[in-house]
Formats: C-alpha cells, sequence, structure tokens
C-alpha cells in the first residue's frame, strides 16, 4: 500500500501539504459522486433484470407447454425440453447475478454512507483546528513586545491552538491514508465478486468473457495479494500514527533544517511574516525559501516562486530591533532592504544563520569557478606591438576585484564605510572615491544617482587599472574633509552601522546632495576669472613635439587636505585674513615650480581651482574645487579655451584624467584650435592617454583647425604605438558596424591591446615613453 501523504510533512503544515490536501479532498468529493451515480445505475440495472428474470421465466413455461403439445414428436419435443432446460439453467445463473449486483450496490452504498462519511466528519474538525491555528498564529504575532501579558497570553493560546491542530491533522492524514487503502480493496473485491457472476453466467455461450479469464485469474491474484500486504502495512501505519501521537506536538517552531546539498536544491524554507514596501507598511504570512543562492517566496504550493534577493552574495543580515514586533531581522542588499519575522527566537536565529551559510556558500562557489572571469588575474606580456602581449593567446582579464579590495582598503580610513563607519566595506564610489558598506552603496544607488555617484562592488565587478589607481589616489579620510568640514561645529552626530536606514540616508543626501556640511566659499571668490599667465605655452606647431615638462614633484610634496584646509583657505579670503591653510601654500609653492610664481589659489572660482589642481594631479584640492560646484567642462577663454580634462592631458596625469570623465567631463569637448584630449595626448605621445580616451569613447575622426585628425598626428611624429591604437580601434568599429545590430561587442585582439596598454600606463609608464624617430609608414 502505497502512502498518500507522510506524517512528518503534515507537522510541517507547508504550502506542498496543504496542495496535496486540497487535492485529495477534491478527489474523494469527485469519487463519492461517481459512486453515488453507479449505485443508482446498478439498482436500475437490478430492477431491469428482475423483470427480464420475470419474462424469461413465461417465455420457458411456454417452450414446456409447448413440448407438451408436441409430444407425439419425440425430436420436438426433446429440442423443447433441452432448450426449456438450458435457458433454466441460464435463468438460475441470471439470478446468481443479479443477488451479486445487488451486493455489489450495497457495499459500494455503504462505503459512501459511512467512510465518505467519517473522512467528511474528520475534515471539518481538521479545518476548525486550522482556522484556529491561523488566528492564534495572527494573535501572537501582532501581540506588542512592551505588553508582557499580552505577549504571554497570545503564546498560550497559540501553544494550544498548535497542538490540536497537530492532533487533528495526523488524525485527518490517518484517515485519508485508510479511505485511500479502503478505496481499493473495498471496490475491487466488489468488481471481483461481479466478474465471476458474470463470467458463471456466461460461461456456455459467450466468448467475449472468456478472453478475460487469464486478466481475471491474475487480478485475482493480486487482490489477494494487496488484501495481505494492505493489511501487514496498515498495522505498521497504525503503530506509526500512535509513535509520532506520542511526542510533544506542542512546541512552537516549525520543523526547519538547513542543508546545502539538499536533492531539491532548497537549502531552507519555512514560513516569515514579511513587511510591505508600499505606504501602509501591512505584513503577510508567506512560506520562504534559500535556493540556487536566492530568497525567494511564494504564498501557494503552484504559484512561481517571488525573488526578493537575486544574489545571495550582494546581501547581508542582521537582527532588527527597531520594530514593535519580535523576532525580526533584516536582509539589505545594495537595491533594496527586505523586514521579516519569524514565529520565535529560535527560528529567528535558525534563518539568520542560514542566510549567512547560503551567503559563505555562495562565495565559496564563485572562488571555485576557474572559469568566471572575474578570478583570472592580469599580466602583462611582451609582444612584438610595441612591448604588448598580441593576439587572443596573449589575453588577460580586468577582473581585478580581490585585488582591488586589497589595494583599496589599504588608503587610509578605507577600512571604515565613509558615510557610517561599518568596517570591511566592500564596496565603492567610483567618482568620489570612497568605500562603502552594502547598505550604504544602496542608498547611494537608488537615492542619489549616477550623477552623484557611482557605485561599484571591490569583489563582484570588473576593475580596470586606471581606476584602482585613481581610487588610491583619494580615499575615505581626504574625501571627508571636504565633506564633512562643518560637522564638529555644527555639533551634528554623524550615523554609526547600527542606524536605521532612513537615518542614513538622510545624512548621505545631506552630505552629497545638499552639502551642508562643506566650508562655504565666500562671495569675493565666485566670480574670479583665470587670466593668461606670462609663461603661458605658446601654441605648437603639428610636426613637432610638445617639448617636455618638468618632472612631476614627489607624491610627498603635494598639497594634501588637513582638518583645517578647506576653512583656512577660506578664512583667508576674508577681510583681514593674515594666514593661509597649508594646503593653499603648499600649492602655490608647486604651481610656483610648474608654471609661474608666487600663483595664489586661494581666490580662485571652483572651475578655475579644477583647472589649475588638474594640472598638478592634486586629487584632494580636484575633490574640493567639485564639492564646491566646480563644472567639470570649465572653459578657460584666456588659454585657448583650454579645460581642466587638456590640463591632466599636458601632465600625463593618467589618474587625474580618469577623475574628470568619472565626474562629467565630456571627452571630446576641444579648445580654440579644434584640439580635444585626445589630440593633445597624440601630440604629446602620451599612449596611456590615448588608449584611456579611446576606450571612452573619444573621436580618432575629429580635425583641428589644420584638418589634422589624431592618426594623422600620430604618423606625423611617427608614435608607432599611438598609431597602432589608433588604427585598431578604428579597424574594430568597422568591423563592427559591418557585422550589424548583432555584431560583437569587439574582437578580441582589440581587447587583449587595449588592456595591456591600460595595465602598462598604470603600472610601467616608463615603457610607453619610448619614441620611434626612424619609423616609416
Amino acid at each position: 500500500m502505497t502512502v498518500k501523504l507522510d506524517f512528518e510533512e503534515c507537522l510541517k503544515d507547508s504550502p506542498r501539504f496543504r496542495a496535496e490536501i486540497e487535492e485529495v479532498q477534491n478527489d474523494v468529493s469527485e469519487l463519492e459522486t461517481r459512486l453515488e451515480k453507479l449505485v443508482k445505475q446498478c439498482q436500475a440495472m437490478v430492477e431491469a433484470s428482475r423483470a427480464y428474470c420475470q419474462t424469461s421465466k413465461s417465455f420457458v413455461n411456454g417452450l414446456r407447454e409447448l413440448g407438451h403439445h408436441c409430444s407425439g414428436d419425440a425430436m420436438m419435443e426433446g429440442c423443447l425440453e433441452k432448450f426449456s432446460k438450458t435457458l433454466s439453467a441460464i435463468l438460475e445463473g441470471q439470478g446468481e447475478l443479479i443477488e451479486t449486483m445487488q451486493s455489489v450496490k450495497t457495499k459500494l452504498q455503504t462505503f459512501v454512507k459511512e467512510d465518505v462519511r467519517r473522512f467528511k466528519d474528520v475534515r471539518k474538525e481538521f479545518e476548525r483546528s486550522s482556522e484556529c491555528l491561523e488566528g492564534a498564529q495572527a494573535r501572537n504575532a501582532q501581540a506588542p513586545r512592551g505588553k508582557q501579558h499580552e505577549v504571554e497570553e497570545a503564546s498560550n493560546a497559540l501553544l494550544n491552538a498548535r497542538r490540536g491542530f497537530r492532533s487533528e491533522a495526523l488524525d485527518y492524514v490517518l484517515q485519508i491514508n485508510v479511505i485511500e487503502a479502503k478505496k481499493k480493496t473495498d471496490i475491487l473485491m466488489a468488481m471481483l465478486s461481479l466478474m465471476e457472476a458474470q463470467s458463471h453466467f456466461f460461461q456456455h455461450g459467450h466468448q467475449s468473457l472468456s478472453e478475460l479469464d487469464q486478466y481475471r485469474q491474475k487480478l485475482n491474484e493480486e487482490h489477494t495479494q494487496f488484501v495481505l500486504n494492505s493489511a501487514r502495512e496498515k498495522r505498521d501505519m497504525e503503530q506509526r500514527h500512535a509513535a509520532v501521537k506520542k511526542k510533544d506536538i506542542s512546541y512552537d517552531d516549525s520543523i526547519m533544517d538547513f542543508n546545502a546539498d539538499a536533492a531539491n536544491g532548497i537549502a531552507m524554507e519555512g514560513y516569515l511574516y514579511k513587511r510591505a514596501s508600499n505606504a501602509f507598511k501591512t505584513w503577510s504570512r508567506r512560506w520562504f525559501s534559500i535556493q540556487k543562492n536566492q530568497l525567494v517566496y511564494q504564498k501557494k504550493f503552484k504559484e512561481q516562486p517571488t525573488v526578493v534577493v537575486e544574489d545571495l552574495r550582494l546581501c547581508t543580515v542582521k537582527n532588527s530591533t527597531e520594530n514593535e514586533r519580535r523576532f525580526c531581522f533584516e536582509v539589505v542588499s545594495p537595491s533594496k532592504c527586505c523586514l521579516l519575522q519569524a514565529d520565535s527566537e529560535r527560528q529567528q536565529q535558525a534563518w539568520i544563520s542560514a542566510v549567512q551559510s547560503s551567503i559563505a556558500s555562495a562565495f565559496q562557489e564563485h572562488r571555485e569557478d576557474t572559469h568566471s572571469p572575474r578570478q583570472r588575474c592580469s599580466s602583462v606580456s611582451a609582444g612584438p606591438l610595441g612591448g604588448v602581449g598580441g593576439g587572443a593567446g596573449g589575453a588577460h582579464q580586468e577582473g581585478q576585484g580581490p585585488k582591488a579590495l586589497e589595494e583599496v582598503q589599504a588608503i587610509p580610513g578605507n577600512k571604515q564605510c565613509c558615510d557610517c563607519g561599518e568596517p570591511g566595506p566592500d564596496w565603492a564610489s567610483i567618482n568620489l572615491g570612497i568605500t562603502l558598506c552594502i547598505e550604504c552603496s544602496g542608498i547611494h544607488r537608488r537615492s542619489l544617482g549616477v550623477h552623484f555617484s557611482k557605485v561599484r562592488s571591490l569583489i563582484l565587478d570588473s576593475w580596470e587599472p586606471e581606476l584602482i589607481k585613481l581610487m588610491c589616489e583619494l580615499g575615505n579620510t581626504v574625501i571627508n574633509r571636504i565633506y564633512e568640514a562643518r560637522i564638529e561645529e555644527m555639533t551634528i552626530k554623524k550615523p554609526h552601522p547600527s542606524s536605521s536606514r532612513e537615518e542614513k540616508e538622510s545624512w548621505i543626501r545631506s552630505k552629497y546632495v545638499e552639502k551642508k556640511f562643506i566650508q562655504k566659499l565666500p562671495v569675493t571668490g565666485r566670480n574670479v576669472l583665470l587670466l593668461r599667465r606670462s609663461s603661458a605655452v605658446k601654441t605648437r606647431t603639428m610636426t613637432a613635439p610638445r617639448p617636455p615638462l618638468k618632472p612631476k614633484p614627489n607624491r610627498a610634496t603635494l598639497p594634501r587636505l588637513t582638518d583645517r584646509c578647506v576653512s583656512s583657505r577660506v578664512e583667508s579670503q576674508r577681510p583681514g585674513a593674515k594666514e593661509q591653510c597649508e594646503c593653499s601654500k603648499s600649492s602655490k609653492l608647486l604651481l610656483t615650480e610648474v608654471e609661474e610664481p608666487e600663483e595664489d589659489l586661494s581666490g580662485l572660482h571652483p572651475g578655475a581651482l579644477l583647472y589649475r589642481s588638474a594640472a598638478l594631479q592634486n586629487f584632494p584640492i580636484m575633490a574640493d574645487a567639485l564639492a564646491h560646484g566646480a563644472d567639470a567642462n570649465w572653459v578657460n577663454v584666456a588659454e585657448e579655451s583650454s579645460t581642466p580634462l587638456i590640463q591632466a592631458v599636458s601632465a600625463n596625469a593618467l589618474a587625474a584624467c580618469e577623475f574628470l570623465l568619472q565626474n562629467g567631463a565630456h571627452v571630446n569637448q576641444a579648445d580654440s584650435n579644434g584640439r580635444g584630449p585626445l589630440h593633445h595626448a597624440t601630440i604629446l605621445g602620451h599612449t596611456g592617454l590615448v588608449c584611456l580616451f579611446l576606450k571612452r569613447g573619444a573621436d580618432y575622426n575629429a580635425k583641428d583647425k589644420n584638418q589634422k585628425d589624431p592618426i594623422s598626428i600620430a604618423v606625423d611624429n611617427a608614435n608607432a604605438d599611438i598609431v597602432t591604437l589608433l588604427r585598431i580601434a578604428k579597424m574594430n568599429k568597422e568591423m563592427r558596424e559591418m557585422d550589424g545590430a548583432f555584431g560583437q561587442p569587439g574582437d578580441e585582439t582589440y581587447q587583449d591591446i587595449f588592456r595591456d596598454f591600460s595595465h602598462m600606463a598604470s603600472n610601467n609608464p616608463e615603457k610607453l615613453k619610448r619614441r620611434s624617430a626612424d619609423f616609416r609608414f
């Protein structure tokens, strides 16, 4: 006998169990309808058979009377006598068949009136206890944390309701299994007896039933064995039922076990309350499960699961004590925050542990995947194209997640979240140059937008070398000295890791969007224009390369913002100010070395400040200028409409160019001579910058006032590396245009060459300083 429902499954009361219960109920209802119809048809057939037998007996008596009338004819008398005897024997078999049909009708009627009715009574008790349990669960979940007597009353009510429900559920499952077995035995026995009667009735005449003899015998044997097995399994099932019922079924925790290697792929499942994200904040009880590194839930068993977390590697889980309801915890991802509630503290800790284990398991699977591009280390190999590994064989990936995490977190202040101080942040804002925890990164992504903050994962996303270099130039300490310069004087409390999401979001918007905590610039410094210097560089011809700049000063000598940097610079512009901040003094000294003596940065317009600091590769001052509203595309009309990006090109500042591009600088904005950043990088022979601008979409066909495009400039200057890059970029675009809408994102060789140049420009820039004076095309 096959057990229809398992007793352990009914204790879980899962959607699967409810679906199976509903299926059994529908099956029993349909069975009752069909059996009632069959009983009526059987009764009609018995009555018709009795009428047929009565008529047949009259016919047999007529034959006998005819035989007596034909007594003078021995042949006729013998034929009629034998025929009448045969018909009499058939009528006797017909009577036995009628009695068998009457017995079949009685058995089926008894099954409907007794067994099905008993099933319905147990079902009513089960449904009543189920409704009581649902009501008790709702009252227990709604019990306020602060009212202990209501909590105890609700807990006791839930305990009693659960005890009653599980007892009735066990009885209901037993009744389902019994009726399933009894249905087979009773119906099969009735049909077998009817087959036997029919076989005996037609044993002298019909051939159709004789063909069923072998089948009848086989079915009879199987039925006999089934009866024996059913009796044995019924005894075992009753023993199991008694054993399970002896257990303590009043405990308040569902039967849950975390199993990462489950055969069905479900590592954990159970009921949780979920708070809606709408304005009403309603709570709904749903069946949650952890499967395929995702957290999903469903209301009914056959419904398509709703995904709460797409990838568990991108989330974290923690207790939530800020709600009135008990046993709450949060699953936080960059895109959303899901608040859940368990039925008890034990279940709460079990779910938190399960989510944490699933996160760890997901990361372990990710690390073991040797085909993942994020796990392949980058390398630079020498090749024929100017020291660059050519061809697909020398390709390497840009996936430097672990390397990016290690290098970026080594910067002072980066081991704590820039906004809330949570340790071990593994997210970053690439245009701000800061590290963030997963919750703050979600606020940056959803509440600020990419025009304020561009968020990436330090572990999961690919990191180009120039981005890593840019991140290492700034850091949380530097940026917070700018954006949090006034929090001490304003006596504002910065959020901490355990602060609510609403508090963190309000702080982040005030810090980066409203900029409430930065030092304000004085009115006198708002409209200062940057005039042409006497030592400004003159316009160069296209055939002569630009003379090299003075060596870049040591990073240690660059002016770094201190805690009083921005405020001191502002104070120095006010009437009566006697001293300037160390940053302004060092900036003045540094500009004296490179450009013009005694240039004062303290009174510059934010755009002019960005313009000057871009040439100095002074990232703190650049970040300060952008924080005060500097336009990344500010134009200095006094110097041929040059921009900060062009100034960074003149200093061969790869990271500074990347910083400006990430903050909205236009890669194709040209000066008054029609030369964009790509033109200037080509003229100066800065191969790494040429590679960067091409990757960022620079137009290599743009012509200046002399009708020179970057390719012709590179040819005139005999720079083999730049010519190679420009021509490969052009060829790659033409190949993509030929492939049409379904073209690939780029040739592998093209990707490999540009990747190698990027790594070389960031890690070994001296290899790109060579010239090819004797190069011929």
